[in-house]
């Protein structure tokens, strides 16, 4: 699989057209590189600067805690009690010490650009991009409500903090924490500024910022007027971002109390009324926000989306290279709604059929009609990631390995034995190393792969052939067969290592979905989104 030089399809989800190509960069990875003098820097820092830093942050929600218990006592979780003096003295007082709080962490001075609306004028807030728990800077400033699951007000002290800001609660344990949230959400933003502004991030995940992905409708369900909000931080060692595969997130609170000193920007931009039509269609009406948020953040938006991310981590045996087409290829397939519902039959059925063709190139019309779906331009960006050679050919078995580790992301083995099915010869049920070179390429998703030292390992007898049963012995006996034989042998690929401890100044490698972040739930109704659960993200 190789990613196109050029797209044909540049139309979004409401048919009109992008302002932007698609980013080839994965906005789900970060990597850090250090000069030796910045290495030099954070390690003078690290002794220094960073332990008062650290220890003044901490000293300042410890302070923050009295003030907030006393003016949650009472509270009623249905209504909004009168904002009588001593409460806003409290409010000024907390905004005071979460200003102090930052401070102490580098963030000396805030650029401010745009007014920011009265709740009778937007109650919702709309920020982009959403990139690390340091976006909780926003909240601070305004105090604003947002949406937090359940389980963070059981925190000790960081519970009582979040309170304050009267946040909507999403709970895991219950089915339809979804549709009661968005209800919440609906209430309060029709309340005509009885309840605070609720602050919403929502892509629902982190990325590092090199563009907008897909917006979840939730915070457009309401049909009320937003503001869009946009965030930056112009640094000059992006400390910042804390993406899915990219340094921890306590690599990302050292790196970033390191720093002499750290830039935040928030911008409040126009009110954004809806029309009827997007009123609607919540989907509609978040396409078009998005679309005038990117333009004044000056970045491509792509149709990347939250579930890519659970594509991208997925812990199974064969773990996803930063650069990996499928991601390209799971939007491609989410946009041309190939996924199946029941995707054991079919996939089972597809590889039958690719079977029967032994190897025959198809053509588009043939990739087609393979497909039963008319000849379109996302159908080409498609094929072009396939033909490889660009002699308008495809094998359409690297189509089903694709769309099985798409639909089964952790389930290496399934996969593999469904590669085998494709490939093996009629007489011994075998391959030979070429074929496992396809079948492994197509399943990480790049362009080439050498499988030698791999092939060698399993083929001890040196027959030059390997059924699947002498594969699948092998990866049990080597479950991390992977990085031994194929990240080992392909430098060009850059794997998702384990995350390093601060004191190797190494933050190449990436993080597990271990460690997955995020301060944003998903609270998207399925009958609006579409998708499924999302991957249960920790909080900081």
């Amino acid at each position: 699989m190789k990613l196109p030089s050029n797209r044909h399809c540049t139309i979004e989800g409401d048919g009109k057209k992008m302002d932007q190509a698609p980013p080839i960069r994965n906005p789900f990875v970060h990597v850090l590189k250090f000069t030796t003098l910045e290495k030099t820097k954070i390690a003078l820092m690290t002794v220094t600067l960073f332990p008062i830093r650290l220890f003044m942050a901490a000293f300042m929600m410890l302070l923050a805690w009295p003030f907030a218990f006393l003016a949650t006592i009472g509270r009623s979780e249905t209504t909004v009690e009168p904002q009588c003096l001593w409460r806003r003295l409290v409010d000024v007082i907390l905004k005071l010490i979460m200003r102090a709080m930052w401070f102490a962490g580098g963030f000396h001075w805030m650029t401010i650009k745009g007014q920011r609306a009265l709740p009778t004028e937007a109650p919702i807030l709309t920020l982009a991009p959403h990139s690390s728990y340091f976006d909780a800077i926003p909240v601070t400033m305004t105090m604003s409500s947002i949406v937090m699951k359940a389980e963070s007000k059981d925190i000790p002290l960081w519970g009582t903090l979040i309170k304050y800001i009267r946040p909507v609660f999403v709970s895991r344990s219950d089915q339809n924490s979804r549709k009661k949230t968005v209800e919440e959400i609906k209430r309060r933003a029709h309340s005509r500024g009885e309840w605070p502004q609720i602050m919403i991030f929502p892509e629902g995940t982190c990325t590092n910022r090199s563009c907008l992905i897909t917006f979840k409708p939730g915070a457009f369900i309401p049909a009320v007027p937003v503001q869009p909000v946009v965030i930056r931080y112009p640094n000059k060692l992006d400390s910042i971002t804390w993406t899915w595969q990219g340094p921890g997130a306590f690599a990302i609170l050292w790196l970033t109390l390191c720093q002499l000193h750290n830039e935040f920007v928030i911008e409040f931009l126009p009110i954004y009324t809806p029309s009827e039509e997007e009123k609607k269609n919540p989907a509609l009406f978040a396409v078009n926000v998005r679309r005038v948020m990117a333009q004044a953040l000056g970045v491509p938006i792509t149709d990347y989306s939250f579930e890519d991310c659970q594509l991208a981590m997925a812990e199974g045996q064969l773990k996803l290279p930063v650069e990996t087409c499928l991601l390209e290829f799971a939007r491609l397939v989410r946009r041309l709604g190939l996924k199946p519902a029941n995707s054991e039959k079919v996939l089972q059925d597809y590889g039958n059929r690719a079977r029967k063709l032994e190897g025959q190139k198809l053509d588009l019309q043939g990739f087609a009609h393979f497909l039963d779906v008319p000849v379109s331009d996302m159908l080409r960006d498609m094929f072009a990631l396939f033909d490889e050679d660009e002699d308008n050919s495809m094998d359409i078995r690297e189509y089903v390995i694709a769309l099985s580790v798409v639909c089964r992301p952790t389930k290496t083995l399934e996969t593999m034995k469904l590669a085998f099915k494709m490939f093996e010869a009629e007489e011994d049920s075998a391959i030979t190393e070429a074929e496992l070179a396809v079948m492994l390429k197509t399943a990480l998703g790049v362009t080439h792969l050498d499988v030698s030292h791999l092939f060698t390992a399993i083929d001890i007898a040196d027959t030059g052939k390997m059924t699947f049963d002498k594969f699948r012995c092998f990866v049990e006996e080597n479950p991390d067969f992977s990085e031994d034989y194929l990240y080992a042998d392909n430098a060009d690929l850059q794997s998702r290592q384990k995350q390093p401890s601060p004191s190797t100044l190494d933050v190449h490698a990436t993080a597990t979905s271990k460690t997955a972040n995020g301060i944003c739930p998903d609270f998207s109704p399925r009958d609006h989104d579409g998708t499924k659960d999302a991957l249960l993200k920790k909080h900081n």
